[in-house]
């Protein structure tokens, strides 16, 4: 195992009615005035945001109000989220809905109290100082951002999207209340849980030895994670299925899984020029490239997917022919992800194995012409995982 500092500071509220909290914890935390961002007219239809608005002023707190974040969300946006946030001079970033919608809120709370062009944070021109602070009331389990400290966005012009993280980054509080999950098309379910279990890949599949303790732990989780998400695909409304699904997604990306060993993110790099190029949801792309990467890195380490395929997808053991094991549980991975409505192909995505070169010219724009901690890639091994990511 190797040094790690880990700072998870986020107040966790969650269970149900936890909602109506939300004008306590902001004012415990110090608001004054709120800026509530949120996506599109599913928190209006389903009422959330008027409680979490009646809470709010319940509280005496003022807020103004962005909708409009949207799956892969965009740098417009939140250029326009920074000026309202500047002219209204609001003090803590609200946003209600899922990773998209944090990941824009994060944006904006640094953006606010930048001089510069927030785009300098995500294009690695400059660092994260300090940011307005952020809550959270979580609607889609599966990005994690309502605990991490990382935020994701696509600059529409170039058609790139990029990542940055930082500690003022990570969330004051999130409120997560898995009833408000039971809408939630089976799409976003499916998305969400592909997501989530991918960001537990990122760290589990790793260059380290011996940190068996992270190991079981990511094992435990992703086994409960396909367990609910089988049991939701039957009834949308087990409460508990929902519960494990949710407190999942945040124990997948708050950092817990990846302490003392090398992350990767390899495969989450793939996939952002999918869903850059395709305006693709993400769990869907993810979908798509985890089986390809596994089995072009299979060789790296046999004995890690061997683990992985013996302990989480219930390859029975057979230590004289590992490789074998190993790819079947590659194979059971790829079935699930079908079985809960995902594609596994380009074919099924709509995606064109001719668009591959324009895939590679930005990827090379994102990551360099070297990737990978698992496994060091060059750019043609990218070229041949998104070949076989067009192949079943």
């Amino acid at each position: 195992m190797e040094n790690f500092n880990f700072y998870s500071p986020t107040e966790f509220v969650f269970g149900k009615d936890t909602e109506h909290k939300v004008g306590q914890l902001l004012k415990q935390h110090g608001a004054n005035k709120v800026f509530i961002h949120y996506g599109g007219g599913s928190v209006k239809k389903t009422g959330l945001l008027d409680r979490v608005k009646k809470s709010i002023e319940k509280e005496g707190l003022d807020y103004v109000t962005l909708g409009g974040a949207k799956p892969n969300p965009v740098d417009t946006l939140v250029y326009e989220g920074i000026e309202l946030c500047k002219k209204e001079d609001c003090d803590f970033i609200l946003p209600v809905g899922g990773g998209s919608t944090i990941d824009s809120a994060k944006a904006i709370a640094a953006g606010a109290l930048y001089d510069g062009d927030f785009w300098d944070f995500y294009d690695r021109k400059a660092r994260i100082e300090k940011a307005l602070p952020v809550g959270v009331v979580l609607t889609i389990p599966a990005a994690g951002s309502e605990g991490s400290s990382a935020s994701v966005i696509t600059k529409e012009s170039e058609g790139l999207k990029r990542g940055t993280g930082s500690k003022y980054l990570r969330p004051k509080f999130a409120v997560i209340n898995p009833e408000l999950t039971y809408t939630l098309p089976m799409w976003h379910t499916a998305a969400g849980i592909v997501d989530m279990m991918s960001h537990i890949f990122e760290r589990y599949l790793t260059p380290t030895k011996d940190v068996i303790l992270t190991d079981r732990m990511s094992e435990g989780v992703l086994v409960s994670i396909m367990e609910a998400a089988r049991t939701i695909m039957k009834e949308p409304k087990n409460y508990e299925a929902r519960a494990t699904i949710c407190w999942a997604g945040t124990i997948a990306h708050n950092g817990v899984l990846g302490v003392g060993r090398a992350e990767d993110w390899t495969t989450h790099g793939l996939e952002h020029e999918l869903s850059a190029l395709y305006d693709m949801t993400h769990g869907a792309g993810l979908a798509i490239m985890f089986p390809a990467f596994m089995r072009y890195t299979l060789n790296q380490d046999v004995e890690r997917y061997y683990r992985f395929a013996t302990k989480v997808m219930s390859v029975p053991e057979n230590h004289e022919h590992k490789r074998e094991a190993a790819l079947e549980g590659i194979k059971r991975l790829e079935i699930f992800f079908g079985e809960i409505g995902m594609p596994t192909t380009f074919e099924e995505a709509d995606a064109k194995k001719e668009d591959i070169p324009k895939l590679l010219k930005t990827l090379k724009q994102n990551a360099g012409e070297k990737l990978g901690t698992f496994m060091s890639l060059t750019l043609d091994d990218a070229k041949k995982i998104y070949e076989s990511a067009c192949e079943k």
